[in-house]
């Protein structure tokens, strides 16, 4: 396992599922984690079970759709901390419907949150991570983003974004040994997941070659992988964490 020690990782989105997760196993490899959210009480609780343990966390309420929010909360912690390495772009949001009855509020607000969002706090943690000559950027996108889903039109629109946003940024900072990759992971086991019936469940494994549904786990380990050392000569990159559900 990587050692992440004197290192900074900002992850938002990281109340519960994935992001959770995420920032969990950034602050057991030695980094100093801030658990960013617009649910306050929900991290709190996340970064008093690390420090308990011993581990850095810190508690940072985000609403990534909010610019201005943005601005000041990354400024007051780079203002505490220094410096952030690593940035994973997690937050996310969904609102389902077929497109000829999808509103426009549904369609605007996944948009300002999942690709908006990603915009507003990457634009305020880049300057530190370029002039410091060393940032991982990691976007969590979705395989959705890839083979498209029915019903889903403004979220797959957003995630599809992130890919696009996430190849281009890095032909713009790797210069400066800022790596910027994103990670598309598949059916995952969280709280969504879990409102699935029997049936619903067999079919989705189905269509997964590994014949299981991915863990929260198997996410987390590769958006490490790729804010390590090891990884330093991929950028650009879209890592499948999926099961082979889509090749």
């Amino acid at each position: 396992m990587s050692d992440f020690a004197s290192q900074v990782a900002l992850i938002t989105g990281a109340s519960r599922g994935i992001g959770r997760k995420i920032a969990e196993s950034f602050a057991v490899a030695g980094a100093e984690v801030v658990f960013a959210s617009r649910n306050l009480p929900a991290i709190e609780s996340a970064v008093e079970e690390l420090r308990n343990g011993s581990y850095q966390a810190r508690a940072l309420v985000l609403d990534v759709s909010n610019p201005e929010q943005v601005k000041e909360a990354i400024a007051k912690v780079l203002e505490q901390v220094g410096k952030i390495d690593i940035l994973v772009n997690n937050a996310g949001i969904t609102r389902d419907s077929l497109l000829l009855r999808m509103k426009w509020e549904d369609w605007r607000e996944v948009l300002s949150v999942n690709l908006d969002g990603i915009y507003s706090v990457t634009r305020e943690i880049l300057p530190s991570m370029l002039r410091q000559r060393y940032g991982r950027i990691i976007n969590i996108t979705s395989v959705v983003a890839q083979m498209g889903n029915a019903g889903q039109v403004n979220y797959v629109s957003s995630k599809a974004g992130i890919i696009g946003f996430t190849k281009a940024l890095a032909r713009e900072v790797g210069a400066r040994n800022v790596t910027v990759n994103a990670v598309a992971p598949g059916f995952v086991e969280t709280e969504m997941t879990q409102g699935l019936d029997e049936k619903n469940r067999r079919q989705l494994q189905e269509m997964i070659p590994l014949k299981r549904i991915g863990t929260v786990e198997d996410v987390a380990f590769g958006v490490r992988f790729l804010a390590s050392k090891e990884a330093g000569y991929i950028t650009g990159h879209v890592l499948n964490i999926n099961g082979g559900m889509y090749m």
